[in-house]
């Protein structure tokens, strides 16, 4: 054990993950998080790890990107994950969890340990020594925002992301809205709102005519939005039948009520669209709207969304929202182990390196954690086997095009490919997982006598 306090700045999910690693090998860490004492523009409560955007961290089968970033952080002792477990709701083949026992729990285990000191304070520039780690995400406050501007010597990049509004679910009429899963898949855990095609047009034309709300002055310049998280009426204005093949496809999802959708002579049963509502908490009282992350002005969204067939009397608990994203230019920054090239003992992790997704931000924070604890030991800072889904991620964010750099979710598409090509799709990405799990475990028994979460 040392006597040297790591310093976490920044309580959403991977600074939680980074300062729970840190303590776990013995190392006593200060965790600051700005709220309550400033809020950001998108949070609501002062928890750590909320999650602002959706409670879906994603597909939770292994044999898919996101699961198979689940699974590696569960072997590899994840807080995060492993509160996200406990606390599931259904959710088909995602992982899913209810938001605010999921983020209260996190906030007291963290709190409660006796090596995190938790402190509620702005930090407005990086401190200048000791060990650090950066996880103030995608909203960093605009003092600290611009001390790392200074630092780096480059201007912030930036995108637009949208969080979907949420739904009472005694305020869905579940005459019209049926519970089912693509494919029957898992339990029945969506709620689905059929349409037909002249709901859909109708509801398409309104959609695409819509008022949107005014952006900050901040925001209005170069406003690029991420293609993994549009608007919904940006999608509607890409084509009549871009949400079709979207969020609202209705491939796969049938209700009951008319029988076998397997049937050849029970095709026409099928909807022409399906929006989807997502359980929020485990009590199934709040529906998520799947996919309807939006700007448009709140009165719109109301006007508009209750044209959804089962949404006639919706009443909404959150509005969609949207706001600024910041990440910064991590391949000419960073090293794989999530340290700055110019500053070692400087690292960083979460939305702000540029990887997407609740999970990958624990991964992140998984890392960074576990190498700062390292430096302050006095041993080497790790990376990860490429071949692995966490190693192929921190792999992109420091070696991609500084040019062309882009936030990136975890897909097979930036993992090694295999010895021999598989054209199944399903087989190939099997072949991912095994692989991945198997250089995970070999790695981890490398190092067993130094990881610091064994």
């Amino acid at each position: 054990m040392t006597d040297q306090k790591i310093q976490v700045i920044g309580g959403g999910l991977a600074g939680t993950e980074a300062a729970w690693q840190i303590a776990q090998a013995g190392v006593p860490v200060v965790l600051y998080e700005m709220r309550p004492v400033r809020m950001s523009p998108a949070h609501h409560t002062e928890e750590l790890a909320e999650l602002v955007c959706s409670n879906s961290f994603g597909a939770n089968q292994s044999d898919r990107a996101a699961g198979l970033l689940h699974e590696e952080l569960r072997r590899l002792g994840s807080i995060v994950i492993r509160t996200a477990d406990k606390h599931a709701v259904p959710a088909g083949g995602a992982l899913a969890v209810d938001r605010a026992v999921f983020s209260r729990e996190l906030t007291e285990t963290l709190a409660n340990h006796p090596l995190i000191e938790l402190r509620r304070q702005e930090i407005a520039e990086i401190p200048g020594e000791g060990i650090i780690v950066l996880t103030t995400g995608p909203l960093t406050s605009p003092a600290l925002a611009e001390d790392l501007q200074r630092f780096t010597g480059m201007e912030y990049m930036s995108f637009f992301d949208a969080a979907s509004p949420i739904v009472v679910g005694e305020s869905i009429d579940r005459d019209i809205a049926f519970l089912a899963s693509r494919y029957d898949k898992g339990e029945a855990a969506y709620l689905n709102c059929p349409m037909n095609r002249e709901e859909y047009l109708h509801f398409w034309q309104e959609l695409c005519n819509a008022e949107q709300a005014q952006l900050k002055d901040f925001e209005r310049e170069n406003a690029k939005f991420f293609e993994g998280c549009l608007p919904i009426e940006e999608l509607a204005r890409r084509g009549e039948d871009t949400m079709r093949y979207g969020p609202l496809k209705p491939v796969g999802i049938f209700d009951s009520r008319f029988g076998d959708f397997r049937d050849p002579h029970n095709q026409s049963k099928r909807p022409y669209a399906v929006v989807q509502l997502r359980q929020e908490d485990k009590a199934g009282q709040l529906w998520n709207m799947v996919g309807f992350q939006t700007n448009l002005r709140w009165g719109e969204q109301k006007r508009v969304f209750r044209l959804i067939p089962g949404l006639e009397n919706a009443e909404f608990v959150r509005m969609g929202v949207m706001h600024r994203n910041t990440f910064i230019n991590s391949p000419q920054l960073l090293s794989p182990t999530l340290q700055f090239k110019s500053r070692r003992t400087l690292l960083a992790a979460g939305q702000l390196i540029g990887t997407e997704g609740y999970t990958a931000a624990a991964a992140g924070g998984w890392l960074a954690g576990t190498n700062a604890a390292r430096i302050a030991l006095g041993l080497e800072p790790v990376s990860m086997p490429a071949t692995t889904m966490m190693g192929a991620l921190f792999e992109f964010i420091s070696s991609a095009s500084p040019k062309h750099f882009q936030p990136m979710p975890p897909n097979f598409g930036i993992l090694p490919e295999l010895p021999a090509r598989i054209r199944n799709k399903q087989e190939r990405y099997s072949k991912y997982r095994d692989r991945a799990l198997a250089d995970l475990a070999a790695w981890q028994s490398q190092i067993k006598s130094l990881c610091l979460s064994s």
